[in-house]
C-alpha cells in the first residue's frame, strides 16, 4: 500500500498560507497566479521587542517564464507590518478574483 505524501503545514493569513525567510515573508499560493512578497526594510525596538517600521510590500505574478523586473505588478511602503499585511491581502485578492 501506498503512503500518502504529507504536505507541510504553513501558518495562515485570511486561508492563504505565510512563509518567512529571514526579512522576507511570502504571503499566497505559489500554485496561484499572484502572491504577496513582504520585505522588512527596518525595524524598531519598542518595550524591547523588535518590530518591523518600514516594509515594501510587492505583488508578484508567478509565471516563471516572466522575468524579475516584469513579475512585480504593484509595489508599495509602508509604515508597519499589519499596514502592509492589509494592503497585500487586498491586492492578492483583486488579483485573483478580478471579477468580485
Amino acid at each position: 500500500m501506498a503512503t500518502k505524501k504529507k504536505e507541510p503545514e504553513f501558518l495562515t493569513y485570511k486561508d492563504k498560507p505565510l512563509v518567512r525567510c529571514n526579512n522576507t515573508i511570502y504571503y499566497g499560493d505559489m500554485n496561484d497566479p499572484y502572491v504577496i512578497m513582504l520585505q522588512i526594510v527596518s525595524n524598531k525596538e519598542e518595550n524591547g521587542v523588535q518590530m518591523a517600521e518600514k516594509v515594501i510590500v510587492q505583488l508578484l505574478s508567478t509565471d516563471p517564464d516572466a522575468s524579475p523586473r516584469e513579475r512585480i505588478v504593484k509595489k508599495s511602503e509602508k509604515k508597519g507590518l499589519y499596514n502592509a499585511m492589509d494592503i497585500g491581502a487586498i491586492w492578492l485578492k483583486r488579483a485573483l478574483n478580478p471579477k468580485s
